[in-house]
């Protein structure tokens, strides 16, 4: 369903790329959040043994710490240090995982990957969507420029099935040929009985940069950033 004048793709259900501020102040409140309650414990543990040495060395030797509550006062001393321990645990694991993720960011650049979106790159006048329509369905597809302003659109009778590539060539609705940039593409269709048909849209570009800074990395692709999970699969 490729075409000269037209462009394929995009609907609802496109993944919007995460923000690198919110990514970034996310990972920045977690960290806060785990060593704010790291402290907490700790705080507790110490004060516990504190108490638990004091009352020791003042109880009355006639008439000592009953034997049931004292054992009682071991078993939480154990919880709390084992508390701890598993808080040391899961920040040692965050870090592998962190580190994980970063290593199969970096396994990603230089090769053409495809995700989840709507928005492509239009180099020397061509730019490829990719459509998933789950039934014979008549596709409405608008084209818009950076500034959202409309500069294609079109209707076409598609049959039912994945991956199908939609080609623009960068010629507008009233011939004019647009420059190369970023071009975001909506596509809403119906079925033979006039009704709705939800359709996704995929894009495909190199991945040309990592950034670690983020948690988790961002994937660089056309000019958009995507994290390691919006990969829908690795072409070469």
């Amino acid at each position: 369903m490729t075409t000269n004048s037209v462009a394929p793709s995009v609907v609802s259900g496109t993944t919007t790329p995460p923000a690198s501020s919110s990514s970034s102040s996310s990972g920045s409140s977690a960290a806060a959040a785990s060593a704010l309650a790291s402290s907490q414990i700790a705080g507790n543990f110490q004060s516990f043994l504190t108490l638990l040495t004091t009352q020791l060395q003042n109880q009355n030797p006639l008439d000592p710490l009953d034997t049931n509550q004292f054992t009682q006062q071991l078993v939480e001393f154990a919880g709390v240090q084992q508390q701890l321990n598993t808080n040391d645990s899961l920040s040692t694991l965050v870090s592998l995982q962190q580190t994980a993720q970063s290593t199969q960011a970096l396994g990603f650049v230089g090769k053409t990957a495809v995700v989840n979106g709507s928005t492509a790159a239009l180099t020397n006048s061509s730019a490829t969507w990719e459509l998933n329509v789950p039934t014979n369905s008549t596709v409405n597809i608008t084209i818009a420029n950076s500034t959202g302003q409309t500069v294609y659109s079109g209707s076409y009778p598609v049959q039912a099935g994945d991956n199908q590539p939609f080609a623009w060539n960068g010629l507008g609705t009233d011939g004019t040929q647009n420059p190369d940039g970023q071009y975001k593409l909506t596509a809403t269709a119906a079925d033979a009985s006039g009704n709705n048909v939800a359709i996704t849209t995929q894009i495909q570009g190199v991945v040309s940069s990592v950034d670690l800074t983020q948690s988790p990395p961002l994937l660089s692709i056309n000019g958009q950033t995507y994290t390691v999970s919006q990969i829908q699969s690795i072409t070469d």
